[in-house]
C-alpha cells in the first residue's frame, strides 16, 4: 500500500493563498503522475488539478483555472498546490493521489490517496 502524505492546510482568509505539498512514503513520486482533489462532505470528489510525471502536462478545474498552481519537485520528490485568491468555495478535504495519467482535460484515476488535509477559507 503506497502512502501519500499531504500537508499545508488549515485555516486562511477569503482572498489569501495557501501551499499544500504532497510527499510519498516507501517510494517516489517522480515516476507518476499526481493529481489533486477535494471533497466537501455529502459531495463527490472532485479532481481540482494535476501534473504529469515529466511536468510537461497540467490540468485545472475550470472553478480554480487562474487561481491555482500545480508544480513538483522531483529532486525533493514533493508536488505542491499554490492556491491563491482563496474563496470561501474552495473549502474542502484536499487529497493528493497518485494516477493513472494526467491530460490537458483532466485528471486520470486514482491508484492510491493520502489522508487529506482541511483547507478552511472563512474570515
Amino acid at each position: 500500500q503506497v502512502q501519500l502524505v499531504e500537508s499545508g492546510g488549515g485555516l486562511v482568509q477569503p482572498g489569501g493563498s495557501q501551499r499544500l505539498s504532497c510527499t510519498a512514503q516507501d517510494f517516489t513520486l517522480n515516476q507518476y503522475s499526481v493529481g489533486w482533489l477535494r471533497q466537501v462532505p455529502g459531495k463527490v470528489r472532485e479532481g481540482v488539478s494535476c501534473i504529469s510525471d515529466s511536468g510537461a502536462t497540467t490540468h485545472y478545474a475550470d472553478s480554480v483555472k487562474g487561481r491555482f498552481t500545480i508544480s513538483r519537485d522531483n529532486a525533493e520528490k514533493t508536488v505542491y498546490l499554490q492556491m491563491n485568491s482563496l474563496k470561501p468555495e474552495d473549502t474542502a478535504v484536499y487529497y493528493c493521489a497518485r494516477i493513472r495519467w494526467c491530460a490537458p482535460h483532466g485528471v486520470g484515476p486514482a491508484l492510491d490517496w493520502g489522508q487529506g488535509t482541511q483547507v478552511t477559507v472563512s474570515s
